[in-house]
């Protein structure tokens, strides 16, 4: 075909030719076969994105042809182990109507195949099971993930609540490939843009509520992902946050030593924005055994604090301040909104603190200062300062 010179035509092709990496054009969605997908996935964080994708799938059925629901089995719990607590998302594949797998390992098993073909793509998301090579290289296009950080930082099991803990006012979902050998190593295929969307009330926001703001916008990055066919080889790299930018944070697995609280190092801020994340903490300490005789004995026990309150110091009551972690009862109820005795203890920055519950090892939780006197945790000796007596503990929480 002859076109003329200077035709509008003839400009625009010359314009297509010359148009930069970056133009629009090269970012329009990629072919694909119809999506046969097994998606992995456990709680409410995963329920969001298998909502969005069994949305995708009844609006265009030509673009995911079928979705299987692969979960763990449930666990049982309770006295006597008579009850079984199953996955939540159990419950809302089955009311979707999809096909469900209760897998508690990969080992000997098998992808559902269907007349129309194999699974040809994986997504775990929120899964806690390593998907193994076998499974992803069976799948034409691999796997995908969701996470709920930009990562690389927060790669992990518990992205949500090192992010807390960090102090973090902004955060972010990421897209990525999953990785053959190592969780959260995939290629970042989309990412929130920078610097990533704020957390609401950083100073007071908890696990539950962070949850609500990522899973919707998880879900959907991981459809628009699916949209573009991001998922087809040859897969580029999204990712813009950087080590330079900050110190990574691994976001490791929360454990019950996270919760025990270091007296000797922990200032108030911290101990409070635990409890904030992780529920209530612990300390260990000394109290009455079960069975004593006529001679009491004691036994080191775990103790589990919650319900912290930050209050002004007492009269008299800066000694205490010398030794964080050093328990002890007003007596003489100088704080002005109490309503009895109260358990305090002073932290490492010298803030007073009063503990209002307290549950003993093996014993029901309850006011703080009945617990003490029930556990016979307080001492015998009883200080006087400025017209206010303080009885300290038998010893320091640790």
């Amino acid at each position: 075909m002859f076109l003329p010179r200077g035709s509008s035509l003839l400009c625009s092709l010359r314009q297509t030719r010359f148009r930069p990496s970056f133009a629009p054009r090269l970012l329009s969605t990629r072919a694909y076969d119809p999506l046969r997908i097994l998606f992995c996935g456990s709680d409410h964080f995963s329920i969001a994105s298998l909502k969005a994708l069994h949305d995708e799938h009844k609006k265009r059925p030509d673009r995911i042809a079928s979705i299987d629901v692969v979960c763990r089995p449930g666990k049982r719990v309770g006295r006597g182990m008579k009850q079984i607590r199953e996955v939540p998302i159990k419950f809302v594949a089955s009311d979707l109507g999809l096909p469900i797998h209760e897998v508690d390992t990969f080992t000997g098993w098998q992808p559902p195949v269907y007349p129309h073909g194999p699974i040809n793509l994986i997504v775990a998301v929120s899964f806690g099971l390593f998907v193994p090579p076998r499974i992803l290289n069976g799948a034409r296009y691999g796997g995908l993930n969701v996470h709920p950080s930009l990562l690389p930082d927060f790669r992990g099991p518990a992205p949500l609540h090192h992010t807390l803990l960090a102090g973090r006012t902004t955060t972010g979902v990421s897209l990525q490939t999953l990785h053959l050998q190592h969780f959260d190593h995939g290629t970042i295929l989309a990412q929130t843009p920078s610097p990533g969307f704020e957390i609401p009330n950083p100073d007071s926001c908890t696990v539950p509520e962070l949850l609500d703001v990522v899973a919707p916008k998880g879900a959907e990055l991981l459809v628009k992902g699916i949209q573009e066919g991001l998922f087809v080889p040859p897969h580029r790299n999204a990712g813009w946050y950087t080590a330079e930018q900050r110190d990574l944070i691994h976001a490791t697995k929360i454990k019950p030593e996270d919760k025990h609280i270091d007296w000797a190092t922990w200032t108030w801020t911290t101990i409070s924005r635990r409890e904030r994340v992780l529920g209530p903490l612990w300390s260990k300490s000394l109290v009455l055994g079960e069975s004593s005789g006529p001679t009491p004995t004691f036994e080191q026990r775990r103790v589990i604090l919650s319900e912290f309150e930050e209050v002004q110091p007492l009269k008299g009551s800066e000694a205490f301040a010398l030794v964080p972690g050093l328990p002890f009862i007003d007596g003489e109820h100088t704080v002005k909104s109490d309503s009895g005795k109260g358990v305090y203890v002073f932290t490492r920055d010298e803030k007073l603190v009063r503990i209002h519950m307290m549950k003993v090892e093996g014993r029901p939780n309850t006011d703080a200062f009945r617990a003490a006197l029930k556990a016979r945790m307080i001492g015998s000796r009883t200080f006087s300062s400025h017209g206010a007596s303080f009885t300290p503990f038998h010893n320091p929480f640790n």
